[in-house]
């Protein structure tokens, strides 16, 4: 499984009892992601049997632009367009927040609105096109 074995709040009080971060990695280096985004995306893709092209399709993505992303030319993509590649990749919204946290960006949040909408229409599994009407009739910003 791709994703960390322990919570992040675990390794967040972990991180107490440390002094030095070698001790902390030796201890957690299967909690470590120690790939780039672009590598993680293809591990994913691997790991769930997706094929590049249908999640590109399902996530509404521009094909060259979602091209870059999985070889790494895109180093930092935006967080909609991450956040449609997992509608695309049928990823869960802890699965697309590791994601985003990976690539730096921060975490869908239910604190916020468009976040909330975003997060209720994931969990009820909902194409990017169902997403951006539930946006657009909340007066929030579409994706892409």
């Amino acid at each position: 499984d791709l994703f960390m074995q322990k919570s992040t709040t675990e390794l967040l009080n972990e991180l107490k009892n440390f002094d030095s971060f070698k001790e902390y990695e030796k201890i957690n280096k299967n909690s470590m992601i120690n790939k780039t985004l672009s590598q993680y995306l293809c591990d994913l893709l691997e790991e769930k049997h997706l094929k590049k092209s249908d999640v590109i399709r399902k996530g509404e993505l521009n094909e060259s632009y979602a091209y870059q992303m999985f070889s790494g030319v895109k180093s930092t993509p935006s967080k909609d367009k991450l956040i449609c590649l997992s509608i695309g990749m049928d990823l869960s919204v802890d699965e697309t927040n590791s994601l985003l946290k990976l690539a730096g960006l921060s975490p869908l949040y239910p604190r916020i609105k468009r976040d909330s909408i975003i997060i209720i229409n994931m969990n009820n599994k909902k194409s990017v096109v169902e997403i951006n009407e539930e946006l657009y009739n909340e007066g929030e910003e579409t994706l892409n």
